[in-house]
């Protein structure tokens, strides 16, 4: 029974976690997942009353928890695949050019049932792990005649051990693993108890033969997607990109996806980076991005001897930083299997697989002046705090606020340590999101940087082609506002190829009525979720999900 409990809650956080890969929205995925589980576990309790022969009934429910268990990811991943892949394929077989393939209608109406088809799967294995706990209670009762009241606590004391043995094995080895592998080591384990449990009672429990050759059956899906599993799961995920998938790495905390695209035989492929399927860089614009990220913060701070990024595992805000020839630079990431993919040669089949990406940013992380502190950085600024260090400038490249954790790193409380941490006479220039998609969270992070106690904030934004406009906040303590010491510049400091004088005064400007109603914008705090559920927001509108 603990090995089952440990099985039950790992497909909880297998699905939640496969979900919100597939989905792009890690969060609300995986607090519905565990909410329809639960439900369905509990509608499971229920409805094992109607199976009178226990002892049957948990040896099929085992069998078919272990099926559905090894299977559900890969029926998942084909189901978005083809889904989501049928408008091109209708194109091609009608000859139709890209932009008229069909979208609307039934493939819309395909493509909206396929985004809750995770759900599906989780209620179905749900109502099975449901029905566990009464039915091994009934063979309990019948095997040793104890009491419900003895019997209910023996079962349920180590149900709840043998989750939270699932638990640990799922965030110290499961987490990083591929999901159809998490899934067919799970499976594994329901089947040895379903064939353990068929062994001890097979007297009591009818059509024993046939179980046992279905436990064979399983045992061999379970093989077969052991031996192709991976190849499968790669053919499925390069269905969701337009293009060639060349790279695939999960992390204890994110799912990492590389593409390439060939546009001109004489130049570099286009390589895009994407966490949890969002877009987070492409290389033929990553540059747009990151100067505006990086150079009016160094520009507009009176010195460039210490500088402080949080976030930017991929090294391409440090590239730029380096160009200013700081004398050290502090990073603070949190993953970091991410920093040494970007800074570390890594070698398959006779290749150097990220060798581009290590061109990309410069080899910057082999920079001897570079430090790099890996943790949360809301813990890790307290440490930098308690050494008493002070930066000329502090570039904040973070994700967006798309999950409950990150909310702290966008809060008032955060940004007025980082205040303590940045120099008299320096700047902050923090990642917003876009103030186009996510307007209210974009106003809502310039806000809460005033609150926190910086005497001028700004707000620029910039069109970066390969996922729009996007927006930062920049900041100062003392003295005139960071636009001011860019408007007061005769000539620009370094050149970095791409950004002029007036690219980054432009981009101060925003539309006559932008900034209307800006009170009614609320401040984030510590706990408040106020960024994020701005941003979930909009990512539902954008979705047409959320209808205010």
């Amino acid at each position: 029974m603990a090995t089952l409990a440990g099985c039950g809650l790992i497909y909880e956080y297998l699905l939640s976690h496969y979900a919100g890969r597939i989905l792009g929205t890690v969060a609300t995925a995986i607090f519905i997942m565990i909410g329809i589980m639960i439900v369905a576990m509990g509608i499971g309790a229920f409805l094992a009353r109607i199976f009178k022969d226990c002892f049957t009934a948990f040896a099929w429910l085992e069998v078919a928890i272990a099926l559905l268990g090894a299977t559900a990811v890969l029926m998942i991943a084909v189901i978005f695949s083809l889904t989501h892949m049928m408008p091109q394929i209708i194109a091609e077989v009608y000859a139709l050019p890209p932009d008229l393939a069909p979208t609307g209608g039934i493939i819309q109406a395909l493509i909206s049932f396929t985004k809750i088809t995770p759900y599906l799967f989780g209620f179905i294995l749900g109502l099975m792990i449901g029905m566990e706990i009464p039915l091994i209670a009934q063979v309990r009762e019948k095997l040793y005649g104890e009491h419900l009241e003895h019997n209910t606590g023996s079962i349920y004391g180590i149900d709840y051990i043998g989750a939270g043995a699932g638990a640990a094995l799922w965030v110290t080895f499961m987490l990083a693993i591929d999901p159809y592998r998490a899934a067919i080591i799970t499976a594994s384990a329901n089947i040895v108890a379903g064939l353990l449990f068929l062994a001890l009672y097979r007297k009591r429990i009818r059509f024993s033969r046939l179980l046992l050759a279905l436990h064979i059956i399983v045992i061999a899906v379970i093989i077969v997607i052991a031996n192709h599993g991976a190849d499968w799961d790669k053919a499925m995920e390069d269905m969701l990109y337009q293009d060639k998938v060349i790279y695939r790495m999960n992390t204890k905390y994110q799912h990492i996806t590389i593409t390439e695209r060939t546009m001109d035989p004489a130049k570099p492929p286009v390589l895009t980076f994407y966490i949890n399927g969002r877009t987070q860089f492409a290389s033929n614009d990553e540059h747009i991005y990151h100067s505006m990220l990086t150079y009016p913060a160094m520009a507009a701070s009176a010195r460039h001897e210490k500088i402080l990024i949080i976030g930017g595992g991929d090294g391409l805000a440090l590239r730029n930083v380096l160009q200013w020839n700081p004398e050290k630079v502090t990073l603070l990431d949190l993953d970091e299997q991410v920093i040494q993919f970007f800074s570390k040669p890594i070698e398959e089949n006779g290749r150097i697989i990220n060798e581009p990406l290590l061109e990309l940013n410069d080899y910057a992380f082999s920079d001897p002046r570079v430090e790099i502190r890996l943790g949360d950085a809301y813990l890790k600024v307290d440490e930098l705090l308690s050494e008493g260090r002070y930066f000329d400038t502090i570039i904040v490249d973070l994700p967006d606020p798309g999950h409950p954790d990150l909310n702290n790193l966008y809060s008032a409380r955060f940004y007025a340590k980082l205040g303590n941490l940045l120099s008299g006479d320096g700047a902050i220039s923090i990642q917003s999101t876009s103030p186009y998609h996510a307007k209210n969270a974009f106003l809502s992070i310039g806000k809460t940087v005033k609150h926190a106690g910086f005497r001028n904030v700004d707000q620029y934004h910039q069109n970066v082609p390969s996922f729009g406009e996007w927006g930062w906040t920049i900041a100062t303590k003392n003295g005139i506002s960071a636009k001011q010491r860019l408007q007061n510049m005769e000539s620009l400091p370094i050149n970095d190829g791409w950004i002029t004088k007036g690219i980054m005064l432009a981009s101060f400007e925003f539309g006559r009525h932008y900034f209307d109603g800006l009170d009614q914008i609320k401040i984030n705090r510590s706990g408040s979720n106020v960024a994020y559920l701005y941003h979930h927001q909009a990512w539902e509108q954008e979705q047409g999900i959320y209808t205010p």
